[in-house]
């Protein structure tokens, strides 16, 4: 399969609302919750991947401000979710695209790095890096040609992680393993940086998003199934 290093998917098919690890443990109709979480799942996980991809276009800001809530009464995720709604009516695409660059594109450097390498080893192109490719190689996921990020980009890295879920030859303790290794293992540093930035308005409620659902997917990726 391809997946697309950092392009812009379309958010239409963004989440709608999510099913817990207790929802689905509770289920007499067990696989078909899980087809739902994996769905869901896979859907936010793209829907991140575009938005971290590349300024977010009037498009994709109207898409944003009409999807319904999430459905997890009064947790982060949902909080989190409402939040970046609200902020894809107060700033425009021309205000996104500069905070955007700031953030991450810069003069030589934004003011945060969205590369994993970086955040593990404190330079780019490290052994993260290619220890990340061999696994996507493992899993058959092919960076597309003529892109010039890394497959450490955390979009990349969101844009793998819904091609993984939905792929039936892949099994959940890849999945799990993917997540740790490739994900969980600098995305906290990621968010926290992104959250203390200055310059972060709507990229602030991104990556708010983004932190929330990654301790749900820790929760969910724990359980034996």
């Amino acid at each position: 399969m391809q997946v697309e290093a950092v392009s812009k998917d379309s958010l239409k098919g963004a989440i709608i609302k999510i099913s817990t690890p207790e929802s689905i443990a509770s289920s007499e109709a067990l696989s078909q919750e899980a087809e739902e979480a994996a769905a869901d799942r896979a859907n936010l996980y793209s829907s991140l991947g575009a938005l971290f991809a590349a300024p977010a276009s009037a498009e994709h800001l109207a898409v944003l401000k009409n999807l319904p809530e999430i459905q997890q009464p009064e947790s982060d995720l949902e909080m989190a979710w409402s939040l970046l709604r609200r902020a894809a009516s107060d700033y425009t695409p021309e205000q996104i695209d500069d905070e955007y660059h700031q953030l991450f594109i810069g003069l030589g450097r934004g003011v945060v790095v969205p590369y994993g390498s970086w955040h593990l080893t404190g330079f780019l192109m490290e052994k993260p890096l290619g220890a990340l490719r061999a696994d996507l190689r493992k899993l058959g996921i092919e960076r597309s040609a003529g892109v010039a990020e890394s497959e450490d980009h955390i979009a990349s890295l969101c844009q793998a992680m819904a091609a993984i879920i939905v792929a039936d030859e892949i099994d959940f303790d890849t999945e799990r393993a993917f997540f740790s290794e490739h994900i969980a293992s600098w995305s906290d540093d990621f968010f926290r940086l992104l959250d203390e930035a200055s310059c972060a308005g709507f990229y602030r409620a991104v990556g708010n998003l983004g932190k929330s659902f990654t301790d749900v997917e820790k929760q969910y990726l724990s359980m034996s199934v």
